[in-house]
């Protein structure tokens, strides 16, 4: 289905100012449509203006409070022809007028009031109302009420004011028509309060009759509706109106506009009670900061025993001993690292970047020898990884690393690169370990190679990991891909890991 701009774009001339204002309408119009009780949708002329009797539905809301009459999707068509002479009328005169239509695939006739959406002088689209009146049942003092503010709202859109033009805070998160509805005069007092808004009263232990009363009369934080009638714009505020309850409000000011400035006639004012909302919200920072905790602590740990199997090995005479000891130190280290980067991040997720850099100079700083110089650069980015996959792909690629200084560069080589290239694309971490030293033999198979290092990684990437592994020598393509010379006295070693994420 095509945007909204799309739409607009394809059947309309209408200027990016007058686009604009409608998405700024649209991103208001699901409060209009839960007042109105009825669908709203949203008409702009052809190309050619009103007078070719084209108008295509670019939008369309449905209720939150009632029933919708339309279970198809109208946006993207074109107005039916009983429609155009309404339609025509509100966007020629500038006046709001009402008719009642026949609708395909509706049973009963149709109520259509059509509001003209004017932008400065000019009228640039039609809003609708339309619902079916044979529900045979008498509306009530709420519905009578949200209806009469609807009203309000649709002659604001006519005169031009509605929506507001200055700087509005996001409405995405703002509270519904459903969760509390408070309606106020030019003066600020309760004229109507809803079921639930009474109920929000209650809560914060206001039991006394709201309306006829000003709501700092009543005790109640009233810094949202006074900022709101200042400034004539609309004000969302979150405040803890007492220590065990937190409201979320939004106050829309209700304009009359006459010969001069807009003038605030009144108010609508929404109500939600978020206390839960913030309570989870709060139990969620406390259990991110605690696991953070947890991975400083492991980390601290993991190199206390680093550090004493570093102090154990200075005391062992065998060089088979000493090896075996600062490998298992590279691998515990491997581990602190992750838990150190997981011990700054909020969550339990990863930027595996962030791990792979650190974790290169670890390897140089251990590995290599002055005499067979080793660089080590990282290309690409693997985006953000889980803890249960950074640690074990962490612990992998460093037996890869460690496997290609030992194995690629030897004693009385001459040193060369190693490469990481990491891409992350399609629920898939690639991963390519190159290296420009002495390549594979020729006979070379992984499933038999029977080294410690590649046993580790075989394990975590297949196993743990569900992933695959494959080991073979570079090509030109290979070594011109990641930026290295092919040098002609080796054919290098290219690893390649693949694992879901």
């Amino acid at each position: 289905m095509a945007t909204f701009g799309e739409l607009t774009r394809q059947h309309t001339h209408l200027a990016s100012n007058e686009i604009d204002h409608l998405q700024r309408l649209i991103g208001e119009w699901g409060m209009l449509a839960d007042l109105s009780f009825a669908d709203l949708l949203l008409y702009v002329p052809g190309a050619s203006g009103a007078d070719d009797e084209s108008w295509y539905v670019v939008a369309h809301v449905r209720p939150a409070t009632g029933q919708t009459i339309y279970h198809f999707d109208y946006v993207g068509t074109v107005a039916a022809g009983q429609e155009v002479p309404l339609l025509g009328q509100a966007y020629g005169g500038g006046e709001i007028c009402e008719g009642e239509i026949v609708v395909e695939n509706v049973p009963d006739p149709v109520q259509m009031m059509a509001v003209p959406v004017r932008l400065g002088s000019k009228v640039i689209a039609v809003l609708t109302r339309e619902w079916s009146s044979r529900s045979g049942r008498h509306p009530g003092e709420l519905e009578s009420t949200y209806v009469g503010l609807f009203h309000r709202f649709a002659a604001m859109i006519a005169e031009g004011s509605f929506p507001f033009r200055g700087p509005v805070a996001d409405s995405s998160a703002a509270p519904r028509v459903g969760d509390g509805v408070m309606v106020l005069d030019e003066n600020a007092r309760v004229r109507y309060a809803s079921p639930n808004a009474v109920s929000a009263l209650h809560r914060v232990g206001i039991g006394a009759n709201a309306v006829g009363m000003r709501l700092n009369d009543l005790g109640f934080n009233d810094s949202t509706v006074r900022l709101a009638y200042e400034t004539k714009l609309p004000v969302i505020e979150e405040f803890e109106q007492t220590a065990d309850v937190t409201l979320l409000a939004r106050c829309m000011p209700v304009l009359a506009t006459g010969a001069g400035e807009p003038e605030v006639i009144g108010g609508v004012l929404l109500l939600r009670d978020v206390t839960e909302v913030r309570k989870r919200d709060k139990l969620l920072l406390s259990k991110d900061a605690t696991i953070r905790e947890i991975h400083h602590r492991v980390k601290n740990n993991l190199q206390t025993i680093s550090s004493l199997l570093r102090l154990q090995g200075r005391r062992l005479n065998s060089p088979e001993a000493k090896a075996a000891i600062a490998e298992s130190v590279r691998r515990i280290r491997t581990i602190a690292l992750v838990h150190e980067t997981l011990s700054r991040e909020p969550g339990d997720d990863v930027a595996f970047l962030d791990i792979v850099r650190p974790l290169l100079r670890l390897t140089e700083e251990g590995l290599q020898s002055a005499d067979r110089p080793v660089r080590f650069t990282v290309q690409g980015d693997g985006g953000r990884l889980p803890s249960a996959i950074a640690t074990p792909l962490s612990v992998a690629l460093t037996e890869l690393l460690q496997n290609a200084v030992d194995h690629g560069f030897p004693e009385g080589s001459s040193g060369g690169d190693v490469v990481v290239y990491l891409e992350n694309a399609d629920g898939q971490l690639h991963i390519r370990v190159i290296n420009d030293g002495v390549g594979l033999d020729s006979d070379f198979e992984l499933g038999d190679a029977t080294g410690l290092g590649l046993s580790i990684v075989r394990t975590l990437v297949t196993t743990e990991l569900a992933g695959t592994i494959a080991m073979r020598s570079g090509t030109a393509d290979d070594f011109t891909a990641v930026g290295l010379p092919n040098h002609p006295r080796a054919a290098g070693t290219v690893v390649d890991l693949t694992v879901p994420v």
